[in-house]
C-alpha cells in the first residue's frame, strides 16, 4: 500500500516497540506540544479521552506544562505546608505575571493613561537628573559648562529625539531599540547582541538606582537642619535608602503613575522657582555674567577654541540624555485612539508617545540650559569640588542661598523623593526587562520569572556598587553615562538600518550621521571614564554565562507555546485514528519533494523498520527557521504531494518540535502515534553541540528524551523507532 494511504491496526506500534527506544534518521523539524489528555492504552482511543471537535476547523493546543507542574506542586503541599514551603511559595509568588510592574518595559497593561501622565513616569528618571546634572556638568566642564550644555541640548533635540521618535514608530510595543536590533539581526548574532545590550541596560538601571540614592543622601546630609554626623555616614545612609527600596518591592509596588505625576509636577515647579530667582539675580547684578566671561576668556581666548573644547567635554554631560530609552519603554501605557485595539499598528499610541518624547525633551533642554547658566554664574567653582556645598546638589545650593532654609528644605525633600522614586522606576524597569527577553530565549531559570528573587539580587548588586563607589555621585556619573550612551547609540544604529532596509536614502544618511555622533560620544566617554564599561562587562559576562547554562539545561523541554493543526492535517490524523486506531509517521528531511523521493523514503522505511504494507503512513517534515528562538507558536499544515500525505511545520528546533507535534496528535486523535527515524551519522558530541546551537543533530534520541521528560507514563508516550 502506498505511504500516505491506509490499513493495519496496532501493528505499526507493536513492530516498532520491539526496537525499543530510539535514535534518529535524517533530521526533520517539527513542533512543540503540551501534555494533554489522551488514550490510556496504545492503539486504543477510550471514551475518557474524546477527540473533541470534528468540525474540520484548525485545532489549537496550548502548551501549559509549566503551569500544570506548578499547580501539582502547590496541591501536594496545600494542606500542611512547612516553613520552607511557605517561604518558597512567598518567594516565587507572581512568577506567572511576567513584566507587570508599572514602569519601563511593562508588558501586561491593564489600564492606559494620557501621554502627559506617562511622561511623568519616565520623567522621574529623566527630570530627576536635575538634582545632580548641573553640578556634574560644572565639575566636568568648569566655566565652559553652559556652552557644553548647549551642545548637549543640540544633540538631544536634533539627534536623540529624532532617533527615538523613529523607534516609537517602529517598535510600538514598548520593547525599544533592543527589539528592533533583534529583528534586524536574526539568529544567534541577534540574540548575542541583545544579551550585550541587556548588560548595558542593566548597568543603566542599576546605576540609576545607586546614583539616585547617593544624590538623595547628599541632599539629606547637606541640609542645614540635618545633624552634622549625617555627613560622615554617606554609605550607610545610601544603603538604607536602597534597602527601603528593596523592601517596598518585596511587599509589592504597583501604583506608580499617580505618584510620579505628583512628584514630577512639584519638582519641576520648585526647580522653575529656583532658576527664575537665580536668573533674576543675574539680571540685577550683570557683573556676575561679566566675571564669568572674563574668567572664561582668560582660560580660552579664542571662541572657536571654546566651542572645540565644549565638543570634547560634552560627552561627560551625557547624563542629560537618560530619559529616551525609558520614554519608548513605557509606550504600552500610553492611551491611544479607539481604533488602536483592533489595529496592528496603534497610530494613536505612536502619536502620543512622539508627543511625550518631544515635550519631555523640550522641557528638559530648557531646564538644562537655564540651570547650567544659573549655577555656573552664581556658584564659586570650588563649591563644585568634592566636599563642597554644591557638589552633587547645585540647584539645592542656590535654593538655600537665595530662598532661605525653609524653601531650601522643601526643595531638598522634593529632590530626595523624586530621586528615590527614580530608583523605584529603575527597579521596575529591571523587573520587567529580564522576563521580557531571557525566558523567551530559554535563557533564564524558572525562578527568574518571579519578582522577589530578582528584587533581592538587584538590591544586593546595588549594595555592592554603592560600596565600590563609596556612594560618590561624581564617581558613578561616568558609569551611568556609558549605559545611557550605549543604548542611545544602539537605537541610532537600529533606526539607520531600518531606514536603509526601507530604501529611505535621506533618512539613512541623516540617521547615519547621528549614529556617528553618538559613537564618538560613547567612545569619548569610555576613554575618559572606563568604569561604566567595566561594570557593564561584569553584567554582560554574567548574563551570557547564566543564559547559556540555562539554555543547555532546558534543551529537553517542550518549547511550543501552542500548536495548531490545520483542517487537512487534522483530517489525516483523524482518518487513521478512526479507521485503524493508529497513527504512523515517517520523519523526513525536507528535500526536493519529488514523487520518487517520497516513494523511495517510504519503501526504505517499510523495509528497514518492518512496517507492514497494509499500515497507512504519513510524512512529517520540519522546515528550517531561526534555531536561536526557544518558545514558538507552531502551525502544522497538511499537504498531499504526488499522492503522499505530508505534514509540514516550520521551526528551528527539530527534535523538540517533533516531540510536541506527536503529543499534539495524541491529544487530538485520541491514539498514541508512532514515528520512524533513520539513524544519523556523525560524532555524538558534535551532534549534541549542533542540537544546542542549530536545533538539529542526532534527532531521534533527542526526540525520545524530550518525550520521556514530557510524558512519564510509558503507555501514553509516543513510540520512537530507528533503523
Amino acid at each position: 500500500m502506498p505511504d500516505g494511504g491506509a490499513p493495519a491496526r496496532r501493528r505499526c506500534r507493536t513492530a516498532a516497540h520491539q526496537r525499543g527506544g530510539g535514535a534518529g534518521r535524517r533530521r526533520p523539524r517539527a513542533a512543540a506540544v503540551p501534555d494533554g489528555g489522551a488514550p490510556a492504552r496504545r492503539g486504543h482511543r477510550t471514551a475518557a479521552h474524546p477527540r473533541g471537535g470534528g468540525t474540520g476547523r484548525p485545532s489549537i493546543v496550548h502548551v501549559t506544562a509549566t503551569d500544570a507542574e506548578r499547580a501539582a506542586a502547590r496541591d501536594a503541599t496545600e494542606q500542611h505546608p512547612d516553613r520552607s514551603t511557605r517561604l518558597r511559595r512567598w518567594m516565587l509568588h507572581g512568577a506567572d505575571q511576567g513584566a507587570s510592574h508599572q514602569g519601563p518595559h511593562q508588558v501586561e497593561v491593564e489600564k492606559t493613561h494620557p501621554w502627559w501622565r506617562v511622561m511623568c513616569l519616565t520623567g522621574v528618571d529623566y527630570f530627576s537628573t536635575l538634582g545632580y546634572q548641573p553640578a556634574i556638568a560644572a565639575l566636568a566642564a568648569g566655566l565652559l559648562s553652559p556652552i557644553a550644555t548647549i551642545v548637549l541640548v543640540l544633540v538631544t533635540l536634533f539627534g536623540a529625539l529624532p532617533v527615538y521618535r523613529r523607534v516609537a514608530s517602529d517598535s510600538f510595543r514598548g520593547a525599544g531599540s533592543i527589539m528592533m536590533l533583534e529583528k534586524l539581526l536574526p539568529w544567534w548574532a541577534g540574540k548575542l547582541l541583545v544579551l550585550v545590550l541587556l548588560g548595558f541596560a542593566v548597568t543603566d538601571f542599576m546605576i540609576t538606582m545607586t546614583l539616585s540614592a547617593a544624590d538623595a543622601t547628599a541632599h539629606i546630609a547637606e541640609n542645614p537642619y540635618t545633624p552634622q554626623w549625617f555627613t560622615e555616614i554617606p554609605v550607610p545612609l545610601t544603603l538604607a535608602l536602597l534597602l527601603l527600596l528593596g523592601v517596598v518591592f518585596l511587599r509589592g509596588f504597583k501604583e506608580a503613575i499617580g505618584i510620579a505625576v505628583g512628584l514630577v509636577a512639584v519638582f519641576l515647579v520648585l526647580n522653575a522657582v529656583v532658576i527664575v530667582v537665580a536668573l533674576w539675580h543675574v539680571f540685577e547684578h550683570p557683573m556676575v555674567a561679566s566675571d564669568w566671561w572674563s574668567g572664561l576668556t582668560a582660560q580660552h581666548s579664542n571662541p572657536l577654541v571654546m566651542i572645540g573644547i565644549a565638543l570634547v567635554v560634552f560627552p561627560k554631560l551625557a547624563l542629560g540624555l537618560s530619559g529616551f530609552e525609558t520614554g519608548v519603554a513605557v509606550m504600552p501605557q500610553v492611551r491611544g485612539d479607539a481604533s488602536d485595539d483592533t489595529s496592528d499598528r496603534p497610530e494613536g499610541r505612536i502619536r502620543g508617545t512622539k508627543r511625550l518624547l518631544t515635550v519631555a525633551a523640550v522641557i528638559m533642554s530648557s531646564f538644562l540650559i537655564t540651570s547650567s547658566i544659573a549655577t555656573t554664574f552664581l556658584i564659586p567653582q570650588h563649591e563644585f569640588q568634592p566636599g563642597g556645598g554644591a557638589n552633587g546638589r547645585a540647584l539645592a545650593f542656590l535654593a538655600h542661598e537665595y530662598l532661605g532654609g525653609v524653601f531650601g528644605s522643601v526643595y531638598d525633600f522634593s529632590t530626595v523623593a523624586i530621586l528615590w522614586f527614580a530608583g523605584a522606576s529603575a527597579m521596575a524597569g529591571l523587573l520587567n526587562l529580564v522576563p521580557r527577553f531571557l525566558p523567551r530565549y530559554g535563557m533564564a531559570p524558572q525562578w527568574a520569572r518571579a519578582v522577589r528573587p530578582l528584587v533581592i539580587i538587584f538590591t544586593l548588586i546595588a549594595f555592592a556598587i554603592t560600596i565600590m563607589f563609596r556612594a560618590d555621585v561624581d564617581a558613578q556619573g561616568g558609569a551611568y553615562a556609558t549605559g545611557v550612551l550605549v543604548l542611545i547609540t544602539s537605537a541610532a544604529v537600529a533606526v539607520t538600518l531600518s531606514a536603509r532596509r526601507r530604501q529611505q536614502r535621506k533618512r539613512t544618511v541623516a540617521f547615519g550621521v547621528i549614529s556617528v555622533v553618538f559613537v564618538y560620544t560613547t567612545v569619548a566617554n569610555v576613554i575618559e571614564r572606563p568604569d561604566g564599561v567595566r561594570i557593564a562587562a561584569v553584567f554582560i559576562i554574567a548574563i551570557v554565562v547564566v543564559s547559556l547554562v540555562s539554555r543547555v539545561r532546558r534543551s529537553f523541554e517542550l518549547r511550543a507555546s501552542s500548536i495548531e493543526l490545520d483542517a487537512v492535517a487534522r483530517q489525516f490524523v483523524e482518518a487513521d485514528a478512526d479507521q485503524f486506531s493508529s497513527v504512523c509517521i515517517i520523519a523526513n528531511e525536507p528535500g526536493a519533494g519529488t514523487a520518487e523521493a517520497y516513494r523511495s523514503k517510504g519503501r526504505e522505511e517499510r523495509r528497514d523498520s518492518g512496517i507492514p504494507a497494509r499500515v497507512p503512513t504519513m510524512f512529517l517534515e520540519v522546515l528550517p527557521a531561526d534555531s536561536s528562538d526557544f518558545e514558538e507558536d507552531l502551525v502544522v499544515e497538511g499537504h498531499v504531494i504526488h499522492g503522499f500525505r505530508v505534514l509540514k511545520v516550520r521551526s528551528g528546533n527539530v527534535p523538540n518540535t517533533i516531540a510536541s507535534t506527536l503529543l499534539a496528535i495524541r491529544d487530538i486523535a485520541g491514539v498514541v502515534p508512532s514515528i520512524y527515524f533513520e539513524w544519523n551519522e556523525g560524532s555524538p558530541i558534535r551532534n549534541a553541540i549542533r542540537f544546542v546551537f542549530t536545533g538539529v543533530g542526532d534527532v531521534a534520541p533527542v526526540t525520545r528524551e524530550v518525550l520521556r521528560e514530557a510524558e512519564p507514563d510509558v503507555n501514553r508516550r509516543p513510540s520512537i523507532h530507528v533503523s
